[in-house]
């Protein structure tokens, strides 16, 4: 499976190497985030990084209205049951998500983002450092 990557400002294989280091690598460069993305979709756990990307914007929202409008967004495909992205969360923090919903703070996913992040880092992130589309582009920035 080819990925393409475009309007980067430099190679985005020039950081390959490092993803094998952390999950926190392969998050923090948007090469990774495609890749890992690539990866969760054939796993069929795409709305992991979804949701975790989704929460990071969150995070940096200002106002009020946005961060009602974007907290029910989030609530609404990823955290309610039957959301269509809907992530592997426990009851408890669902409970808690949906009870504060109608008052979100910025602070709103916190909980569930730790655990989709722990979860990621824990059983995705090693399998796709084995993986054909990371072992792929291993070999092509290598190969440089």
């Amino acid at each position: 499976m080819a990925i393409k990557f475009c309007c980067f400002p430099k190679d985005p294989l020039d950081d390959v190497e490092t993803w094998s280091e952390s999950v926190d690598k392969v998050l923090g460069c948007k090469a990774g985030q495609i890749a890992f993305r690539e990866f969760l979709k054939s796993e069929y756990s795409e709305e992991n990084i979804l949701f975790w990307l989704a929460c990071e914007e969150y995070k940096k929202i200002k106002t009020v209205p946005e961060m009602i409008s974007s907290a029910n967004r989030i609530y609404s495909e990823f955290v309610q049951t039957e959301a269509p992205r809907q992530i592997n969360i426990d009851c408890t923090t669902r409970e808690n998500i949906t009870k504060n919903i109608s008052q979100p703070t910025l602070t709103a996913f916190d909980t569930a983002q730790k655990l989709v992040y722990s979860l990621m880092a824990r059983d995705c992130y090693p399998r796709f450092l084995k993986s054909d589309i990371y072992q792929g582009l291993l070999r092509k920035a290598e190969s440089r």
